[in-house]
Formats: C-alpha cells, structure tokens, sequence
C-alpha cells in the first residue's frame, strides 16, 4: 500500500512539474514571438550567432549527410534488387529530402549547437547574469533568446540543403561503385521522383527543427540552478529535450508534406 502511494505520488508531483514547464515554456514562446516585432533590439546578434551556429557545424553536417546518403543507397538496392536499379535514385532523394537530411542535421544540431546554449545560459543564470540583465532593465528573452531562435531558424535551411546535395552526390557515387547499375540510371530515378513538394517540405522541417533546437536550449538553460552541477544537468537536460521535442514535431509536421503535394 504504502509503495502504491508512493508510485501515485511520485507520478503527481511529475505530472505538476510538466505541467508547470509546458506553462513557462509556453509563456516564454509567446515572448519570443512578440519579440519578433522588434528586430532592431535583436538582428545584430542574431548575425553574431548565426555565424558561430552555422559555420562551425557545416563539416560535421556535411560528413553526416554523406554517410546518410551513401547508406540510404546501398540499403536500397539490397532491398529493391527485384526491381529496377533505378528506384535507388529514387529512394535515395525521397529519404533525403522528407527525412535523413533535416532529421539528422537536427541531431547533430542538438549535440553540438543545443548543448552549447543550454550550458552557456545555464552558467550565466547561477552566475546571476540574468538577474543582473533585468536589474538594468534590459529584458533576457529579447537580449539571449531571440538572436539565438533566429539565428537558428535561418541557419537550418542552408545547412539541410548542403545536407541534402551532399546525401543525394554520395548516393550516386555509392550506387555505381557498389550496385549494378549507371548513372544514366540513377539520374532517371533521381528526375522521376516528384521533388518540389519534398523540397518545400525539408525547408518547411528545417526552419521548424531550428527554431526548436535553439528556442529549447534557451529555455533549459534559463531553468539551471545549482552552481556547476546545475550547468552540467542542464547541457544534458538540453540535448535529451531537444531531440524528444524534433521526434514530436516530426510526427505534428508529417501531414505538412501531403498538404504541399
């Protein structure tokens, strides 16, 4: 009895505390949004960390993009080898471009760009620098967390387009090196497939995933307390939310792509 008790407790005081970040979460993205109407408070920064998000990650995307793609082929052809050669090209674009490419850019997003913001705004709050900041006046969310939202959004795209040209360039190479088949072939099943509704579909994913990334690394960060420990928990805390909260928006944004076609 005393354990079943226990477990209810246990199972409200978790449901409180969702409760309670959904709610300051929400609060916090409906002071991003108004934000939004003043960029000249903002767009300077938002350079600043698009910049250091955007160049800093691109090899490690681009390596990722490439095995991504190179895998994407040789499975394809294991598994399609009763049909024609040119569903490879095909299935390499298709994956690309609605899932490998903005989903795993997102992921190494989040190790290398959200684990870097959680811990930085986590130092600056138990080193009360955001306290600081409001005691000057000057408002958190309009100085740390929209640069940083923007800076994300805006960077995602070019990064899951290099992502997608690489993945789709190293399936070509991998599909003539290692499967019986041309380019010709694989050129073809590259043209038969319907992009332009997977296109707007991966731009639509990686503006969203950037936002996410950024937005979720903010708000972790801002929760941190407990000295050093309370900045290590929140870099963990961010990664582990931020790839939770894409596998949810990938799942919300999936019927996007039927609505574009």
């Amino acid at each position: 009895m005393n354990s079943l008790s226990a477990s209810v407790r246990a199972l409200g005081q978790w449901g409180v505390t969702a409760t309670t970040a959904f709610g300051s979460a929400g609060l916090m993205a409906c002071a991003t949004i108004s934000a939004l109407a003043h960029p000249r408070q903002w767009r300077r920064e938002a350079f600043v960390q698009a910049k250091a998000i955007g160049i800093d990650s691109l090899p490690l995307v681009l390596f990722v993009g490439m095995l991504s793609g190179s895998i994407l082929a040789q499975q394809s052809g294991y598994q399609f080898n009763d049909l024609p050669m040119w569903i490879v090209g095909q299935a390499v674009i298709a994956g690309m471009l609605t899932e490998l490419a903005p989903l795993l850019s997102a992921i190494i997003m989040a190790g290398r760009v959200g684990a870097g913001i959680g811990a930085e705004l986590g130092t600056m709050k138990v080193t009360d620098q955001i306290d600081a900041l409001r005691t000057l006046g000057r408002d958190p969310v309009m100085e740390l967390v929209v640069p940083r939202v923007v800076a994300g959004a805006i960077v995602m795209v070019p990064l899951v387009i290099f992502a997608n040209i690489i993945g789709i360039w190293s399936g070509w190479f991998t599909a003539i090196a290692l499967l019986p088949m041309t380019t010709q072939e694989y050129i073809y099943g590259v043209q038969a497939y319907n992009y332009a509704p997977a296109v707007i579909f991966t731009l639509i994913k990686a503006v969203f995933f950037g936002a996410t990334i950024t937005f979720t690394g903010c708000y972790v960060g801002l929760q941190a307390e407990g000295g050093a420990a309370g900045v290590g928990r929140s870099a963990r805390n961010t990664v582990v939310a931020i790839i939770v909260a894409l596998m949810v928006l990938d799942v919300v944004l999936a019927p996007v792509y039927k609505a574009v076609s």
